[in-house]
Protein backbone atom coordinates (compact mmCIF):
# COMPACT_ATOMS: atom_id res chain seq x y z
CA UNK A 1 0.00 0.00 0.00
CA UNK A 2 2.54 2.59 1.28
CA UNK A 3 4.65 1.63 -1.92
CA UNK A 4 1.95 2.00 -4.11
CA UNK A 5 1.08 5.72 -2.74
CA UNK A 6 4.77 6.89 -3.49
CA UNK A 7 4.72 5.48 -6.78
CA UNK A 8 1.64 7.49 -7.50
CA UNK A 9 3.18 10.94 -5.94
CA UNK A 10 6.65 10.02 -8.13
CA UNK A 11 4.64 9.76 -11.17
CA UNK A 12 2.68 12.95 -10.76
CA UNK A 13 5.86 14.70 -9.86
CA UNK A 14 7.67 13.87 -12.45
CA UNK A 15 5.62 15.36 -14.87
CA UNK A 16 5.64 19.25 -13.05
CA UNK A 17 8.24 22.22 -14.21
CA UNK A 18 9.78 22.78 -10.76
CA UNK A 19 10.51 26.44 -10.20
CA UNK A 20 13.60 27.62 -8.81
CA UNK A 21 13.40 29.11 -5.26
CA UNK A 22 12.75 32.69 -5.00
CA UNK A 23 15.71 33.58 -2.81
CA UNK A 24 15.95 36.25 -0.17
CA UNK A 25 13.05 38.73 0.36
CA UNK A 26 13.83 42.12 -1.18
CA UNK A 27 15.24 44.82 1.10
CA UNK A 28 12.34 46.73 2.68
CA UNK A 29 9.86 43.83 1.94
CA UNK A 30 7.17 44.37 4.65
CA UNK A 31 8.61 47.62 6.53
CA UNK A 32 6.53 50.18 8.05
CA UNK A 33 6.61 52.24 4.39
CA UNK A 34 3.77 50.04 2.99
CA UNK A 35 0.96 51.71 5.35
CA UNK A 36 0.32 51.34 9.56
CA UNK A 37 0.92 47.47 10.81
CA UNK A 38 -2.89 48.14 11.88
CA UNK A 39 -3.95 49.01 8.24
CA UNK A 40 -1.60 46.36 6.78
CA UNK A 41 -3.61 43.79 9.37
CA UNK A 42 -6.89 44.88 9.09
CA UNK A 43 -6.66 44.64 4.83
CA UNK A 44 -4.91 40.68 5.16
CA UNK A 45 -7.30 39.62 8.07
CA UNK A 46 -10.61 40.46 6.34
CA UNK A 47 -8.98 39.62 2.84
CA UNK A 48 -8.98 36.00 4.90
CA UNK A 49 -12.57 36.05 5.59
CA UNK A 50 -11.96 37.73 9.42
CA UNK A 51 -13.29 41.06 10.65
CA UNK A 52 -11.85 43.66 12.47
CA UNK A 53 -13.13 46.14 14.80
CA UNK A 54 -11.67 49.00 15.82
CA UNK A 55 -11.89 50.65 19.29
CA UNK A 56 -10.32 54.12 19.79
CA UNK A 57 -10.49 53.80 23.91
CA UNK A 58 -11.23 50.98 26.24
CA UNK A 59 -14.79 53.18 26.94
CA UNK A 60 -15.43 52.80 23.25
CA UNK A 61 -14.85 48.90 23.32
CA UNK A 62 -16.72 48.38 26.74
CA UNK A 63 -19.65 50.02 24.81
CA UNK A 64 -18.80 47.83 21.14
CA UNK A 65 -18.75 44.30 23.68
CA UNK A 66 -22.11 45.32 24.89
CA UNK A 67 -23.81 45.68 21.11
CA UNK A 68 -22.02 42.49 19.83
CA UNK A 69 -22.69 40.33 23.09
CA UNK A 70 -26.48 41.19 22.61
CA UNK A 71 -26.18 38.02 19.87
CA UNK A 72 -25.09 35.66 22.12
CA UNK A 73 -26.70 33.56 24.70
CA UNK A 74 -23.87 32.65 26.49
CA UNK A 75 -19.29 31.86 25.97
CA UNK A 76 -16.47 30.49 26.98
CA UNK A 77 -14.26 33.55 27.77
CA UNK A 78 -10.53 33.22 28.38
CA UNK A 79 -8.90 33.79 32.26
CA UNK A 80 -6.51 36.06 30.62
CA UNK A 81 -9.19 38.44 29.05
CA UNK A 82 -8.96 41.90 31.39
CA UNK A 83 -12.01 42.84 33.56
CA UNK A 84 -13.01 45.61 32.02
CA UNK A 85 -13.66 43.83 28.53
CA UNK A 86 -14.81 40.75 29.42
CA UNK A 87 -18.16 40.35 28.06
CA UNK A 88 -21.56 40.14 30.00
CA UNK A 89 -22.73 36.53 29.11
CA UNK A 90 -23.56 33.28 30.98
CA UNK A 91 -20.60 31.01 31.21
CA UNK A 92 -20.41 27.94 29.39
CA UNK A 93 -17.79 25.52 28.26
CA UNK A 94 -15.87 25.68 25.39
CA UNK A 95 -17.75 22.58 23.82
CA UNK A 96 -21.31 24.39 24.18
CA UNK A 97 -20.35 27.71 24.26
CA UNK A 98 -21.88 30.05 21.30
CA UNK A 99 -19.17 32.22 21.54
CA UNK A 100 -15.30 32.34 22.85
CA UNK A 101 -13.21 35.14 23.89
CA UNK A 102 -9.81 35.03 23.43
CA UNK A 103 -6.50 37.51 24.49
CA UNK A 104 -4.25 37.79 21.58
CA UNK A 105 -0.35 38.52 22.58
CA UNK A 106 -0.17 40.32 18.99
CA UNK A 107 -1.54 41.16 15.99
CA UNK A 108 1.18 40.32 12.60
CA UNK A 109 0.07 43.31 10.03
CA UNK A 110 2.53 40.63 7.24
CA UNK A 111 0.61 37.89 7.90
CA UNK A 112 -2.95 39.43 9.05
CA UNK A 113 -2.37 37.11 11.61
CA UNK A 114 -3.12 36.90 16.26
CA UNK A 115 -0.70 35.30 17.60
CA UNK A 116 -2.68 33.89 20.91
CA UNK A 117 -1.34 31.16 23.92
CA UNK A 118 -2.46 28.03 24.24
CA UNK A 119 -2.44 28.82 28.48
CA UNK A 120 -5.83 30.04 27.98
CA UNK A 121 -6.80 26.50 26.79
CA UNK A 122 -7.00 25.80 22.96
CA UNK A 123 -10.51 23.94 22.89
CA UNK A 124 -11.53 27.77 23.63
CA UNK A 125 -10.40 28.70 20.03
CA UNK A 126 -11.54 26.01 18.13
CA UNK A 127 -14.87 24.62 19.40
CA UNK A 128 -17.39 27.68 19.69
CA UNK A 129 -18.60 29.02 16.66
CA UNK A 130 -17.66 32.33 16.27
CA UNK A 131 -14.23 33.18 18.18
CA UNK A 132 -13.69 36.90 19.22
CA UNK A 133 -10.04 37.95 19.97
CA UNK A 134 -9.23 41.10 22.10
CA UNK A 135 -6.14 42.95 20.78
CA UNK A 136 -4.17 45.30 22.15
CA UNK A 137 -3.45 48.00 19.77
CA UNK A 138 -0.06 48.45 21.06
CA UNK A 139 0.96 44.90 20.38
CA UNK A 140 0.31 45.23 16.25
CA UNK A 141 3.08 44.64 14.90
CA UNK A 142 4.99 44.40 11.14
CA UNK A 143 6.49 40.92 11.00
CA UNK A 144 5.88 37.72 13.00
CA UNK A 145 9.56 37.91 14.45
CA UNK A 146 8.26 41.29 16.54
CA UNK A 147 5.55 39.76 17.80
CA UNK A 148 7.52 36.58 18.93
CA UNK A 149 10.11 38.52 20.70
CA UNK A 150 7.95 41.02 22.39
CA UNK A 151 5.03 38.21 23.54
CA UNK A 152 7.98 36.17 24.71
CA UNK A 153 7.09 36.38 28.41
CA UNK A 154 3.69 35.56 27.48
CA UNK A 155 3.86 32.35 25.68
CA UNK A 156 1.94 28.86 27.23
CA UNK A 157 3.92 25.84 26.08
CA UNK A 158 2.05 26.60 22.41
CA UNK A 159 1.47 29.76 20.55
CA UNK A 160 -1.20 29.48 18.00
CA UNK A 161 -1.32 31.75 14.61
CA UNK A 162 -5.51 32.69 14.04
CA UNK A 163 -5.62 34.31 10.37
CA UNK A 164 -9.72 34.33 10.24
CA UNK A 165 -12.29 31.27 9.96
CA UNK A 166 -11.15 27.75 9.75
CA UNK A 167 -11.52 26.43 6.12
CA UNK A 168 -10.61 23.28 4.07
CA UNK A 169 -10.89 22.10 0.75
CA UNK A 170 -10.17 18.78 1.66
CA UNK A 171 -13.51 16.94 -0.34
CA UNK A 172 -13.80 18.35 -4.25
CA UNK A 173 -12.07 21.39 -3.55
CA UNK A 174 -14.85 22.93 -2.57
CA UNK A 175 -13.87 25.53 0.46
CA UNK A 176 -16.01 25.13 3.62
CA UNK A 177 -15.22 27.22 6.46
CA UNK A 178 -15.48 25.70 10.49
CA UNK A 179 -14.97 22.60 9.94
CA UNK A 180 -11.74 22.70 11.73
CA UNK A 181 -12.71 25.51 14.11
CA UNK A 182 -14.64 28.79 14.18
CA UNK A 183 -16.66 29.66 11.09
CA UNK A 184 -16.07 33.59 12.18
CA UNK A 185 -13.52 35.35 14.09
CA UNK A 186 -13.63 38.74 14.98
CA UNK A 187 -10.40 40.88 16.03
CA UNK A 188 -11.13 43.42 18.04
CA UNK A 189 -8.24 45.80 18.12
CA UNK A 190 -8.23 48.65 21.57
CA UNK A 191 -6.31 51.31 21.71
CA UNK A 192 -5.77 50.80 25.79
CA UNK A 193 -3.57 53.56 26.12
CA UNK A 194 -6.16 56.30 25.13
CA UNK A 195 -8.24 57.80 27.38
Amino acid sequence: MRRDVLERVRDALDGRHRLPHPGPAPEGHGEASKGSALDRFEASFTAAGGEVARLGSLAEAVSWAEVFAAGFSDAAQSPLVPRQVRLRLPDASPELAALGVSWATAAIAETGSLLVTSREGRRLQLLPPTHLIWVPAQRVVHRLGEALVEARPEYGRVSALHSGPSKSADIGRIVVTGVHGPARVVAAVVDLESA
